[in-house]
C-alpha cells in the first residue's frame, strides 16, 4: 500500500492506542453490492472483549457487523483498497482523511477539531443516530451543556435534527449526490440555525464531502447570531446571509430546503430549486391559502365540507398533491410523508423530490392536474404558473 494509506492505519493505532478514537467512515462505495452507501465503524466493549462494530447502510436497510480489533482493522484495509474511495477517522482532536482520486492517486488530510469525547463503548440497543451529542455545534446552539449531555427542554428538537439528517441521508444515497466533492446547500427560513448547522456537520464530517451550505433568513439577529456561531466554530463552509426565497440569487443549488415556508412561499422554493436544477428537494410546507377560496367541492362531499376543520385539511391536500405532481412532471421522483413537526408549526408534513435520470411521463402527470384542478374548479396554482413560465409541457 502506498505511504500514505501506511500513515493512515498508523495514526488509527496509536488513536486506539491512546483511546481517543471516535468514529471511523468508509464512503465512496464502488463496489459489487447493490445498494451499499457507506459502512459506519465504531468501538464497543462487549463480553467477548473489544470490538469495531460495522454498520453497512444500504439504499434500503441497515446491517450490523461486530468483529475483534484486529479483525475490523484487517477488513477496514481490505475493503479501502478494494471498494471505498474515501476513509475518514474522527479522533478526540482531529480529522483524518484518506481518498483514492480516479488516476489511483492517495491523498491523506489531516486537520484540527473542536473537542471531542470518546463515544460510550457500552453495547445497548438504543437507535443509531446520525449525529453524536458530543458535536461541537450542539453545545454552541444550546442544544447539550458543558459535558454534552441533551438538556430536557431540547429533546424534542434534537429528536426534529435527528429525523431531518435520516431523511436527508436517504435522498442522498438515491441520488448523484453520493458522487460529487462538492455539495451546495441552501437552507431557507434557517431561524437559529439547528438543522442548517447539522447538515454542514453530517455533510463533511459523516460523508467526508466538502459542503457549501448557506442558511437564508429574513430576520437580521438571527443571522449575526448564526453568523457568529460558525465564526466560533471556525466553519468556513457554513454561511448565513439576510434574505428570502424571492429576493436570493443563488450560484448554484445541489440541496434545497425550505421549511415552514408559508403558502406560495413554498411554490417558490420548489420553483427556485427546479430552476436551479437541484438533486434533491425538502420542503415542509404550511399556511395552505392559495386554493381554499378558489375550491368548489361538488355536492356529494358538501356535507362532509361544511365543517372548516375538514375544508381546511382538503385544501392542504390538494395544494400539496398537485405540488407533488408537478415535481413529478420536472423529472422528480417524489414523495409525501409525515415529518417531525417544528417548534413554531404543528404542521409536519415533508415533501421531497429527488432528481431522477428516468424518462418522465409529463403530458400524463400534467393531464392529472388539469382533471384535479376541474374537479375543483380551481384557477390557478402557483407553482403550475411559474412552472408554465418556464416552458413546462411545451414543445413535449
Amino acid at each position: 500500500m502506498p505511504n500514505q494509506c501506511g500513515l493512515f492505519f498508523s495514526l488509527l493505532d496509536d488513536c486506539l492506542t491512546r483511546n481517543t478514537f471516535v468514529k471511523l467512515v468508509l464512503g465512496k462505495y464502488h463496489g459489487p453490492e447493490p445498494g451499499l452507501n457507506r459502512v459506519f465503524v465504531r468501538r464497543l466493549t462487549l463480553k467477548e472483549g473489544e470490538c469495531f462494530s460495522f454498520l453497512y447502510r444500504y439504499q434500503t436497510r441497515d446491517v450490523t457487523k461486530n468483529l475483534p480489533i484486529p479483525a475490523g482493522i484487517a477488513t477496514i484495509r481490505d475493503v479501502f483498497a478494494t471498494a471505498f474511495n474515501n476513509v475518514h477517522l474522527q479522533t478526540v482532536r482531529e480529522d483524518i482523511q484518506l481518498s483514492v482520486s480516479k488516476k489511483g492517486r492517495y491523498n491523506l488530510q489531516r486537520g484540527k477539531a473542536a473537542p471531542r469525547e470518546v463515544v460510550s463503548r457500552e453495547h445497548d440497543r438504543k437507535k443509531e443516530r446520525f449525529l453524536d451529542l458530543a458535536t461541537p455545534f450542539l453545545k454552541e446552539l444550546g442544544v447539550t451543556n458543558a459535558q454534552h449531555q441533551l438538556i430536557p427542554s431540547m429533546s424534542r428538537k434534537w429528536k426534529q435534527i435527528n429525523k431531518f439528517i435520516e431523511v436527508l441521508d436517504h435522498a442522498i444515497a438515491s441520488s448523484k449526490l453520493k458522487e460529487k466533492e462538492r455539495v451546495r446547500v441552501v437552507d431557507f427560513g434557517s431561524g437559529k440555525g439547528y438543522l442548517t448547522f447539522a447538515m454542514e456537520e453530517y455533510l463533511r464530517a459523516s460523508l467526508g464531502l466538502t459542503p457549501k451550505v448557506t442558511g437564508v433568513e429574513l430576520r437580521e439577529d438571527l443571522v449575526s447570531l448564526c453568523g457568529k456561531a460558525a465564526q466560533r466554530l471556525k466553519l468556513d463552509t457554513l454561511s448565513f446571509v439576510q434574505g428570502d426565497i424571492r429576493s436570493f440569487a443563488p450560484e448554484g443549488i445541489d440541496i434545497m430546503i425550505a421549511l415552514h415556508a408559508c403558502d406560495m412561499a413554498t411554490d417558490y422554493a420548489i420553483h427556485l430549486g427546479i430552476r436551479s436544477g437541484a438533486a434533491i428537494i425538502m420542503c415542509a410546507p404550511c399556511c395552505h391559502k392559495q386554493l381554499r377560496p378558489q375550491m368548489q367541492s361538488p355536492e356529494l362531499l358538501k356535507p362532509m365540507l361544511k365543517h372548516g376543520i375538514h375544508l381546511g385539511q382538503e385544501a392542504e391536500m390538494v395544494t400539496d398533491s398537485l405540488r407533488g405532481l408537478l415535481l413529478e412532471a420536472s423529472g422528480y421522483e417524489t414523495q409525501i410523508f409525515e415529518f417531525v413537526s417544528l417548534e413554531h408549526t404543528s404542521k409536519n408534513k415533508m415533501i421531497l423530490g429527488v432528481k431522477g435520470a428516468g424518462p418522465v411521463k409529463q403530458a400524463e402527470l400534467l393531464a392529472q392536474i388539469r382533471e384535479i384542478k376541474e374537479f375543483y374548479s380551481i384557477r390557478e396554482h402557483c407553482l403550475e404558473s411559474l412552472l408554465r413560465a418556464d416552458g413546462l409541457g411545451q414543445g413535449g
